[in-house]
């Protein structure tokens, strides 16, 4: 009988969830059971655009509400996202995944029975609370249930946005024919309340906590436990290693030691990832308030053939966001968000300088063009690249800044550029946009930190001992 091996800290455990070499069974429904909370979170923004025109109309919104509703999700992301973090660094990553879930269906409840604009808004909060918790966890736990040389697999969280995003455009076309008439938005929102519903149950259901986590806090049982009950490898706790000792003696991971993001080996790896999130985010969020007019331009001007429209963009969308996979893989983290810079930088300035100038199927392609660069680099590469850049005990916390990040993003695509628009026109906003992914692409070349071409931060001789010291010094 083969002897079972001893795990005594962090490395032991990364080590053999890379020895797999992939991830089937148990370990696969749970993989993707975490996929579903970034689902929801696509799904949720998606309820309320699908059905914002009938709201909009039905409520007698002003343009000010509509901006407040549209901007209210990411804007509490920004702090949401490293609460995220820190509260997943603090109880464990599985606990704040579940929270988000109840503050998403009673976000989603409280906007569908909904009767005034007040109600609606603060339904809006709860789903803005549980995005920004939800997003940061999520992509902590992926990295650390996924095998090293399997990384490039988190870049496919943005193909299940644009599935999410589809799926209610096509959810919303459903009830339209069944004619629900201006509740069309209730139905919307509503559904995702049901969604969120399934996700809490099957998460509580299946979900176990991360191994890495549990070791990185010295309670090795649970992480060989852990480790079996995922992944059916039969190991054993052995004595805690040097590093696991310090690490479990130092003061617990909080905003006072954000800094550490900042110094060091990490301080290029946090700007990096955050340029990405902070381009991607504001470049999507900007020329997506836009789509919905190009798509009534060349689809009609009925709510089922721009719905349709919108759905034929987002399959791009969903295409590009399934080679960032192999792009990724093949590439690199980095060097696929820099060719995607490229791109996008290619059609935002072909945008602005053929804008009302070119056929239909030009105007048609170069939104396309876009669509496809952005989601197959930076547009995945944002969240995974500071997934994976960071070790353990500060991972959550890392992908909670960045997201932050990224939200700031989400806000300024969404309010600075409509404000550009009315002072120099679509086309020229469209120029003024394309320094966004021109900043982005010269970061990617400049800092050439790749998490996939580089031993994992927890496996680092000293990374662990270094961050403990540095926490018993912060404590002091």
């Amino acid at each position: 009988m083969a002897q079972r091996p001893s795990v005594r800290g962090v490395a032991d455990v990364v080590a053999l969830i890379d020895g797999l070499g992939k991830i089937s069974g148990r370990a696969q429904v749970i993989w993707f059971l975490v996929f579903g909370g970034l689902f929801l979170d696509a799904y949720s923004n998606a309820a309320l655009s699908a059905g914002l025109g009938p709201m909009t109309s039905q409520m007698e919104l002003t343009s000010t509400q509509v901006s407040i509703l549209t901007a209210t999700a990411p804007a509490l992301a920004i702090v949401f996202n490293p609460l995220g973090g820190w509260l997943a660094t603090r109880i464990g990553r599985v606990p704040p995944l579940l929270i988000a879930k109840v503050f998403a269906i009673a976000g989603g409840l409280l906007a569908a029975f909904a009767s005034g604009f007040t109600v609606v808004w603060l339904g809006r909060v709860l789903v803005g609370v549980a995005y920004g918790v939800d997003f940061a966890v999520a992509m902590a736990l992926l990295a650390e249930y996924t095998p090293a040389k399997l990384g490039g697999r988190l870049n496919l969280w943005q193909a299940v946005w644009y599935v999410a995003t589809t799926s209610n455009l096509a959810l919303a076309l459903l009830f339209f024919n069944l004619d629900v008439g201006a509740d069309i938005w209730r139905w919307s929102v509503g559904s995702a309340a049901v969604v969120a519903v399934a996700l809490l149950l099957s998460q509580a259901l299946m979900l176990k906590e991360s191994p890495t986590w549990l070791a990185g806090r010295g309670r090795l049982d649970e992480s060989v436990a852990s480790l079996d009950r995922i992944y059916g490898i039969k190991a054993i706790a052995g004595t805690p290693d040097a590093v696991t000792r310090a690490a479990a003696d130092a003061p617990a991971i909080g905003f006072r030691q954000a800094g550490l993001l900042f110094k060091g080996e990490y301080l290029p790896r946090t700007i990096l990832s955050s340029v990405i999130s902070l381009g991607q985010s504001m470049q999507y969020f900007a020329v997506g308030w836009y789509l919905p007019l190009i798509s009534l331009a060349i689809f009609g001007e009925s709510f089922e053939k721009a719905t349709v429209g919108s759905m034929v963009f987002n399959a791009f969308g969903i295409a590009g966001g399934l080679l960032s996979a192999y792009f990724g893989r093949r590439l690199g983290l980095r060097l696929s968000s820099a060719a995607g810079f490229a791109g996008v930088f290619v059609a935002l300035v072909a945008m602005g300088l053929t804008f009302g100038k070119v056929p239909t199927v030009v105007a048609f392609l170069l939104p396309v063009l876009f669509i496809l660069c952005h989601s197959a680099g930076p547009g995945a590469n944002g969240k995974s690249i500071a997934a994976l850049s960071y070790s353990s005990d500060v991972r959550a916390l890392g992908t909670g800044v960045t997201g932050m990040v990224g939200s700031f993003g989400s806000v300024a695509g969404l309010y600075v550029f409509p404000q550009i628009k009315e002072s120099l026109g679509l086309a020229d906003t469209f120029l003024v946009l394309s320094v966004v992914p021109l900043i982005g692409l010269i970061t990617c070349l400049l800092i050439r930190w790749d998490p996939t071409k580089a031993a994992s931060p927890d496996q680092v001789t000293g990374r662990n001992s270094d961050t403990a010291a540095a926490l018993s010094v912060t404590a002091r």
